[in-house]
């Protein structure tokens, strides 16, 4: 499934993820530096209804949200090296906790992921445009 979208119209684009998603709960964002990972991972909070203050998770690594079906893991993974220093910072905890997990960078440590991972691929068109491909698992 593909759903292309203005900045204007990021919230109808995640409010379709989310349908689109099904039971999934570990969402894997690709896309280069700039197409948006964490733009639509703060639409994707907002759609759920997120009630703690959605930060950029690039230093931290994890950051943990409340949302009215309880918690929800944002994840970063741009400043790991691989899956063991993933590990150690508790990426896989949460990754198999049951929680929803949005994850940018997921090739950081692609070997950690559960195999119903949702894979979610950003690419942008132009500055205000945006494609999200939604792949088949």
């Amino acid at each position: 499934m593909e759903i292309r979208f203005t900045l204007d119209e990021i919230g109808e684009a995640a409010r379709k993820c989310w349908e689109a998603a099904g039971n999934a709960r570990v969402f894997a964002l690709h896309g280069a530096m700039g197409a948006g990972k964490t733009t639509f991972s703060h639409a994707l909070c907002d759609a759920k209804g997120v009630t703690s203050m959605v930060g950029s998770p690039t230093f931290s690594i994890i950051n943990e949200y409340a949302w009215p079906g309880g918690k929800m893991y944002h994840i970063d993974l741009y400043r790991l090296k691989d899956e063991e220093e993933a590990m150690q910072a508790g990426v896989e905890d949460c990754l198999y906790s049951g929680n929803i997990c949005l994850v940018e960078w997921p090739e950081r440590a692609p070997g950690i992921f559960p195999e119903n991972t949702l894979s979610l691929y950003l690419e942008a068109i132009d500055p205000q445009t945006r494609v999200l491909r939604i792949a088949d698992n």
